[in-house]
Order: C-alpha cells, then structure tokens, then sequence
C-alpha cells in the first residue's frame, strides 16, 4: 500500500511573496513622490490638499501614496480626496464612495454633467479631450476656490510628462511641458504633480498588487488614434529598443540651459560681445580685405 504525500499549500509562499513585492515597490514610490515634494516644495504645513481620483491606477496610487506619507510627514497636512462625476453613461458612481469610505478617508463627489455638453458641441468621431479637459479643469477649480484648497494633487507621472512634452513638439513648435508645479493660468490656484518622479510601468505593478477597484474611462480614454496614445506607443516602443530614453527626456527638462537654444524672450542674445580677435599686431586680421566681421 503505497504513503499518500501531503504536500504544502504553494498559495502562502504566493501571497508572502506578493505582499514582498507590494512592500519593496511601496517603498519605491514613497521615495520618488517625497522627493518630488521636496524638490519643488509642494505641500507645506497646513495645507489643504485636494487629491483628484478619478477612479484609475494613477489617482489611486497618488492618494495611497500620500495617505503613507502624510502619516510619516514632519509637518500636519490635510489630504481630501475628490471626484468629479462627469454623468457618463454606465459610470458606476458607488465604486469611489465605498472604496473611501472603507478606507476612512475624507471625500468629496462633484456631479456635473460635462458628458453632455462634451457630446452635444464635439462632432461624432472628433477628438473630445481638449473641450472634457478644460471643462473639467473649471469644475476642479471652482471647487478647490470654494473649499479652500491650498493645492490641486494630480496623478501625472513621469511618462505623461515626457509625452506631453513631444506633443508639444511635434504638434505645436515649442517646447514646453507638464510642470510638476505650476500655478494656474488665474493665479488663484497651485497645482501640483507629486508622481512627477514615478514610471507608468511601476504604478501599473503597484495598483495590481494593491487590488485598487478600477474604473475604466468610456469617453476620452475609448477615442481611436489620439495623439496622445501614438506618442504613447513610441515611448513604449522605445523602452523596449532603447531602454532609459524616457527618463533621459524626463531629466532634460530639469536641466534647460537657455543660451543653448535660440528663444530671445529666455537669453538676452543682443548683450553677447564680440570677442577680442586673435590675430597678433604683425599680421591683422583685416588686412585680408574682408574686414572685421570676417574675423
């Protein structure tokens, strides 16, 4: 009679191992996000932050991020999630409530029906992310005025920024981008990017791991061959062939050198003085007929 072998439950060694991994990359971006704070000052004491969350993996991995370092931070702080129900159709408007209210964090849901009017104005097929983004942009606006925020927190990464970057370049001639802090164009607001330091690809992992309930965008995210999404793909693509491309454009927009380009607004080019010519008093450099400008 042959010994039946009991052998162990391989799904603990599973769950050890993933709780390991949520660990080390927790860590990570906690290191990434408070040195982004540091770096450009973007939460003081006795702010009041206002945590846009729209429902996908970056706004959950900002929130859960800075919920951690809020309980770390030397400084108080306030953090208020916030949600701007857009009424599009299917939105399953209960998903936030539940999730923050098990979490124990304060929250606030902004209903205005900016699908409508986004659908009514744009033609069928057209692009409707510039009209749904500046209409969304007022609504969280209005809100952080009336509430009393002292600072927007957006889920804009590391590859949003490089993206928006080449967008700018390819579509608009110039070169600006997605600043980790800017105030608005009003003044009245400041708002600010604390996954500036952080790749797409670790929030990925990270919201998996955390299980975050995930709402998936059916307006501007579902539109075919958005800008946007092809300069995605390139950036993609170039993380396969040429790995570190992306970041490398990331730290170029910290390191911009103004008398290397050729804007005159940033580099006073008319103050550059000639400089002394090097040709000895024997033999001047004029005396080969084409004067000192040649020189």
């Amino acid at each position: 009679m042959s010994a039946v072998i009991s052998l162990p439950d391989p799904l603990p060694r599973v769950r050890r191992d993933a709780d390991q991994q949520v660990r080390v990359l927790g860590r990570q971006l906690r290191r990434q996000v408070g040195q982004a704070i540091a770096d450009y000052g973007m939460i003081g004491e006795g702010d009041k932050v206002m945590v846009c969350l729209s429902g996908g993996k970056d706004s959950y991995t900002l929130l859960d991020i800075l919920l951690d370092l809020q309980r770390r931070a030397p400084v108080p702080f306030e953090l208020v999630a916030v949600n701007l129900d857009q009424k599009q159709p299917g939105f399953p408007a209960h998903v936030l409530p539940e999730y923050l209210s098990g979490l124990g964090v304060a929250y606030q849901i902004i209903e205005q029906d900016t699908y409508s009017v986004v659908s009514r104005v744009i033609p069928e097929g057209a692009t409707q992310c510039s009209l749904c983004s500046r209409l969304r942009r007022g609504a969280l606006y209005h809100h952080a005025a009336t509430h009393g925020f002292t600072r927007i927190a957006l889920g804009h990464h590391r590859d949003d920024m490089a993206a928006t970057f080449l967008m700018n370049l390819f579509h608009h001639a110039k070169l600006s981008g997605m600043p980790p802090k800017l105030r608005s164009d009003d003044g009245q607001h400041v708002v600010i990017r604390p996954l500036a330091y952080v790749r797409e690809r670790d929030i990925a992992e990270y919201a998996q791991a955390r299980r975050f309930p995930i709402i998936p965008c059916t307006l501007c995210g579902s539109q075919p061959n958005l800008q946007r999404r092809q300069v995605g793909q390139m950036l993609a693509q170039w993380d396969i062939d040429h790995p570190g491309r992306v970041d490398q454009i990331a730290r170029a927009l910290a390191t911009v050198e103004p008398s290397q380009l050729a804007d005159p607004r940033l580099f006073d080019f008319h103050s550059l003085e000639r400089r002394p010519c090097d040709a000895s008093p024997e033999t001047p450099a004029a005396e080969d007929g084409r004067g000192a400008l040649h020189s």
